[in-house]
């Protein structure tokens, strides 16, 4: 089969006014960027987007064979409009580290994919640019207004504000700036995060306006004064500049799949280190322009799906009418703990071993009360008897079943899953979620129910970071935000090399990042960096331009 990038050279684009004029946007609302893309104005309408559906898609906990969720969304989208409904993909911005290092892009693969692809890979219509700008700007705001005032009482004891890139770069995790004499700033310890880290990201992705998205900028806590009091960008008096930089990044993003259906790329947080959705601006724009929004978390359900219902769903006011967990038979395999290079042979036993992951996620959904279809990315080495025995499994856990063809065939490898959505959407009344916590919780009960809830830990234990951090936390009244675990995605616990499902194991808290704007408290699980690094033979080392088009690019 030929690579991604070959597939999507072949497709002859259509202008994204053809894409706009589809899902019902008139052309005076598109900013054009270039042919193929374009920003697209747009003011919210409560009572179209609750008339349409939101299918969310999520996958079992990720390992080296990977499950295809971005994949399987795009290809659901096509699906549903290959059986006559009116959808529309709702997917996050690739970010330059992954596609640079080792996990690749962002944009789907074979015949379900977003295009242009290379565009939507790289610098797309520059949002995490903007991002990155807002972020840095500030930042040099900040040490500027401490350089200005270290002699005095307004100067700041504490900054907690961090510069970020868009790049893999594990140099920069933790550096000294300010050095060669006073003239350069002050001495300072800092370092950088990578930009779907930065708080701005999140903000930029959880701000259901503009007025919102000032108002969230306002709120970032930047530091503490020497009376301990909190400073924050409203205090600095530098929201509006921010703004201005973002104010252009923040209109959704209009691309078109590979079937020429519209689909919305917009914001990008990691899932592992962040909330892991796309923003609710893009989810609403599609929410408003289709019958169906198919939409994605990042990673498994117990991170992008369980911070998508807890945390986005709040914010938002919206909730999916149905949850698709992807997964494969190489995934569970690999669960069940079947040697890497054995995984493509028939294995029932190592299959019913892995099933035990798959139950985890499964459970998990279904106790924010959600109706479940597993897709099975369907690949040609599977056997009838492994397939015969998921999609009975899957009846006796209540569950529903579906193959996906979608990476070798398009949205007609999709038309079963498309056809089981419209059948659970159709035949039951909407159901409120059933969250993890509640926002009257602490924050140590919050955190207490995820580990043990969705991850079947059963305990949780603070460092002295943390416990310094909670009281900071209880004396500033932040106490009533949602949580985002920040913790490794490869297993329920925060040992990565435990796969499978883990029960009865403790959680340990590193420490508490306040994220006042963004509206949440980030709890740092195990070592989880917020900086990654690139592996030994980055993507980099093969991505080129030969004859004027990029090659290697997936």
């Amino acid at each position: 089969m030929k690579s991604d990038i070959e597939i999507a050279h072949e497709v002859a684009l259509k202008p994204i006014k053809e894409i706009a004029a589809s899902i019902g946007i008139l052309e005076e609302a598109l900013e054009p960027y270039g042919r193929f893309k374009a920003k697209v104005r747009f003011e919210p309408n409560a009572d179209k987007i609750n008339q349409s559906n939101l299918i969310l898609v999520t996958a079992t906990t990720p390992n080296k064979s990977g499950s295809g969720k971005t994949t399987t969304s795009v290809a659901l989208a096509q699906g549903l409009n290959k059986i006559g409904k009116k959808a529309i993909v709702a997917l996050r911005e690739p970010s330059l580290g992954p596609v640079f290092g080792m996990k690749g892009g962002a944009a789907g693969g074979g015949y379900s994919q977003v295009l242009p692809m290379e565009d939507i890979n790289l610098h797309f219509t520059g949002d995490f640019h903007a991002i990155t700008s807002a972020n840095n700007t500030l930042a040099a705001l900040l040490d500027n207004y401490q350089y200005y005032n270290k002699n005095n009482p307004n100067g700041l004891k504490q900054i907690v504000w961090r510069r970020v890139l868009d790049v893999n770069d594990r140099s920069l995790r933790y550096i000294l700036s300010g050095l060669n004499g006073s003239c350069n700033g002050i001495p300072t310890e800092t370092g950088f995060d990578i930009t779907p880290a930065s708080e701005i990201m999140a903000i930029f992705c959880l701000a259901n306006s503009l007025e919102d998205l000032r108002n969230r900028i306002e709120n970032i806590l930047l530091g503490y004064k020497y009376n301990d009091e909190a400073f924050y960008v409203r205090d600095l008096g530098v929201a509006g500049a921010l703004v201005a930089l973002l104010k252009d990044a923040f209109m959704p993003n209009l691309v078109q799949t590979i079937e020429g259906g519209a689909a919305f790329i917009h914001g990008g947080p990691f899932a592992n280190i962040a909330h892991g959705c796309n923003s609710i601006m893009a989810t609403k724009a599609a929410l408003q322009h289709s019958e169906y929004t198919v939409t994605e978390s990042g990673f498994g359900s117990d991170l992008g799906g369980e911070k998508f219902l807890n945390i986005k769903c709040r914010t938002a006011g919206i909730a999916p009418k149905a949850c698709v967990l992807v997964t494969t038979t190489q995934s569970i395999k690999l669960h069940g703990k079947v040697d890497e290079k054995l995984i493509k042979q028939p294995n029932l036993e190592g299959l019913k071993a892995g099933i035990k992951n798959v139950q985890r996620h499964i459970e998990n959904l279904q106790q924010f009360g959600q109706t479940v279809i597993l897709a099975l990315n369907k690949f040609g080495f599977d056997t009838e008897e492994e397939i015969s025995f998921i999609e009975n499994w899957c009846m006796e856990m209540g569950a529903h079943f579906a193959i996906n063809e979608g990476f070798a065939k398009g949205g007609d490898g999709a038309v079963n899953l498309a056809k089981k959505v419209v059948e659970i959407v159709e035949k039951q009344a909407s159901k409120p979620i059933v969250h993890t916590y509640e926002l009257s919780d602490s924050i140590e009960d919050k955190i207490f129910k995820i580990v043990t809830k969705v991850y079947k830990g059963k305990s949780v234990t603070f460092g002295k970071n943390a416990k310094t951090a909670l009281k900071k936390i209880n004396a500033l009244g932040l106490a009533h935000l949602p949580v985002c675990i920040a913790k490794t995605q490869f297993s329920f616990t925060e040992n990565a090399s435990l796969v499978g499902a883990e029960e009865g194991f403790n959680i340990h808290i590193d420490n508490l990042v306040i994220n006042a704007g963004a509206g949440f408290i980030v709890a740092v699980a195990g070592e989880i960096m917020r900086m990654p690094g690139l592996p030994k033979e980055p993507a980099a080392y093969v991505i080129d331009v030969v004859n004027g088009e990029i090659v290697n690019l997936s």
